[in-house]
């Protein structure tokens, strides 16, 4: 997706300077207020996600992922421009949303294409916005797609090609679009007929362009091209004095959400997936000393069972505890296989200085396993590549090398033994069971959403002020939303009743104030219980893959009883652009509440409250450091605490 969003940011970048370079003839006639005509233009399609099940009778050897494409579009446009800076726009037209997606090997060896020629009739109502004393203009509005084709092609050395149509496809799709154009005026000033050729170019984003009712595929679009316009004008009695427009300030909508009660601590039942990979020091093919080196001795009395036991309290998030839990893994994978003698595993080692260190890395898992725990050496078979399956580094990657290489030298270790695996993603391990407390749960925090802070205010603090007068300052902040313990607000009190004001600083240096207030009580000291699952991503990667699915389907969802809140909190490690990742994180958290909330519709349940948040690359809200390639794997994460409706 990363590397999509590089590829949009040029077009856009170019698209824009071809338009402002652009010049307009002032006209001599009071303008049209109403404008028809017609344009053509070009989409530049790109898929992400995932696709395999093409149709009910065709499911590929393999999946396909990332596509791109160009398609036609074309439409009969309407534009109502009143004056003043605002009107509005409406086209109906042909949309083109084909592409090829990028080739797949099939376990044949043989390669393999996907090509998409999909189309709607897409009805597209916009809000227009003029620069005064310019042609160049902005639009914004929802975008409403009528599916009008859904065939593929599908191609496989050694097989005849299949030509046929998807299954599953939504009829409708209800998405957005936003752009800008440039009116060029080609007639003359005087004419009562007046003709504007428009170059335009607009962004059409994957939100609501899933086409499918299965999978995980979503299209963005760019789409560039040009107008041709036609109105009506009169003729001028006065020429007209343009009147400078101010600039008109943006303003934020700020909400406050505070807990129902303040929980001081929780004991909480985790599920935390094991990573299947060891990760190997650069130059080194020694197991590093971060991870649990036992003796034989004491191999001999390990149990993973002994791994679930709270040895000390943990914050708001995971901790070192979680982390510690993770490097035991070659001791619980010794105990797994020792206590399933059937089971087998391989060991595939990757480096980027050769086969010959990635196979060594292997090997000394493999002999660790056999020496200390005793396991038959024909149960592990080791492979290398110089990559592994699903490397960090992507192709054309420059930023940030040093980290994504620590990540790719590593052994990742598979099965195809049950007792070793579960069906949470990407051949994960089965998890381990721990208890631990939090002190200081995300529910027993409160959420202040300024909305709109990041491109309308400088900064903004808040005051929190008691029934005394006493003001408690917070801050300062820039981005939208932000959380403060309810314990730290109470203090030592056991209730209270609070004004909230919030205090910004406009970017351009003017002062505004905004209140609400807040009511906050104390929960006992009973220590409450909870519930708590992960899912890990692969690096940059958004959508939720069909086994995850099925893991919140089958295992998370029949866990939530009515009347519960489910917090789900998304985050990502600190590689890539700081923004990038806030949406990445916001994406992630989102697509599993649907997925949880899919899951209810089917079977009837409908009073659970859900508090959906992402809070990006956040170092003070993250679960783990960010040194380690495996804390920023860890970090990769959307964590989901099930409170029962007893337990609030």
């Amino acid at each position: 997706m990363l590397h999509i969003n590089k590829q949009i940011q040029k077009l856009l970048i170019c698209s824009m300077m071809v338009i402002c370079s652009s010049t307009i003839v002032h006209g001599q006639t009071t303008p049209p207020t109403w404008w028809f005509g017609f344009s053509g233009a070009a989409n530049f399609n790109f898929y992400d996600g995932t696709t395999q099940r093409l149709n009910n009778s065709l499911i590929v050897p393999a999946a396909f992922h990332k596509g791109h494409g160009i398609r036609p579009y074309g439409s009969i446009l309407m534009e109502y421009r009143p004056a003043g800076i605002w009107a509005g726009m409406l086209n109906i037209g042909y949309n083109g949303s084909g592409a090829k997606f990028n080739d797949v090997v099939a376990p044949c060896n043989c390669p393999a294409t996907l090509t998409t020629n999909t189309s709607y009739i897409s009805v597209e109502p916009s809000l227009r916005l003029s620069v005064p004393s310019s042609g160049l203009y902005f639009f914004a509005g929802p975008s409403l797609d009528f599916n009008l084709t859904k065939d593929f092609t599908y191609t496989q050395l050694k097989q005849v090609d299949t030509k046929s149509e998807f299954s599953s496809m939504h009829s409708t799709l209800i998405s957005g679009q936003v752009g800008a154009g440039y009116d060029i005026k080609i007639s003359s000033p005087n004419s009562t007929t007046q003709v504007e050729l428009s170059p335009f170019i607009s962004y059409h984003p994957y939100f609501g362009r899933d086409p499918r009712t299965i999978e995980s595929w979503s299209i963005t679009s760019v789409r560039t091209g040009i107008a041709l316009k036609f109105g009506k004008a009169h003729k001028a009695a006065v020429a007209a004095v343009p009147v400078p427009v101010a600039p008109v300030e943006r303003d934020v909508v700020f909400t406050v959400r505070e807990p129902k009660a303040v929980p001081l601590k929780r004991t909480v039942s985790e599920t935390l997936p094991l990573l299947n990979a060891v990760f190997f020091d650069e130059g080194s093919v020694s197991i590093p000393t971060r991870y649990v080196i036992l003796t034989k001795e004491q191999a001999v009395d390990f149990k993973e069972i002994s791994l679930q036991k709270e040895s000390n309290e943990n914050m708001t998030g995971r901790s070192a505890r979680q982390l510690s839990v993770y490097h035991n893994i070659l001791n619980i994978l010794g105990d797994r296989l020792r206590s399933n003698p059937q089971a087998t595993i391989s060991l595939n080692g990757a480096s980027a200085t050769g086969t010959t260190d990635g196979k060594a890395s292997a090997e000394s898992i493999k002999q660790y396993l056999v020496i200390v725990f005793g396991i038959d050496a024909s149960r592990i078979s080791t492979t290398t590549r110089t990559k592994p399956v699903h490397p960090s580094q992507q192709p054309g990657g420059t930023k940030e090398l040093v980290l994504l290489h620590a990540e790719d030298t590593r052994v990742d270790i598979s099965s195809a033994s049950p007792e070793l695996l579960i069906e949470v993603g990407g051949g994960m391990m089965k998890p381990v069971q721990i208890m631990s407390t939090q002190v200081d749960p995300l529910d027993s925090h409160v959420i202040f959403n300024v909305a709109g802070a990041k491109d309308a205010l400088k900064s903004w603090s808040i005051d929190v002020t008691d029934s005394n007068g006493i003001v408690q300052h917070y801050g300062p902040y820039t981005s939208d939303m932000e959380s403060i313990p309810g314990a730290a607000i109470l203090g030592n009190s056991p209730t209270g009743d609070y004004k909230v004001t919030l205090l910004e600083t406009t970017k351009n240096g003017s002062s505004l104030q905004k209140e609400g207030s807040i009511h906050l009580i104390k929960q006992d000291d009973n220590i409450q219980q909870g519930l708590r699952y992960s899912i890990v991503f692969d690096f940059d990667k958004a959508q939720t893959i069909d086994s995850y699915n099925k893991f919140l389907s089958d295992i998370v969802s029949p866990l939530i009883s009515d009347g519960s809140t489910v917090i789900i909190h998304g985050h990502t490690d600190v590689v890539g652009n700081e923004d990038y990742n806030q949406n990445l994180s916001d994406n992630r958290a989102k697509q599993t509440q649907t997925i949880i909330e899919h899951t209810f519709a089917a079977s009837g349940k409908n009073n659970v409250k859900f508090e959906t948040l992402g809070y990006g690359e956040d170092s003070g809200r993250s679960p783990f450091e960010n040194a380690l390639p495996e804390e920023r794997f860890y970090n990769r994460t959307v964590i989901i605490d099930i409170l029962p409706a007893n337990k609030l």
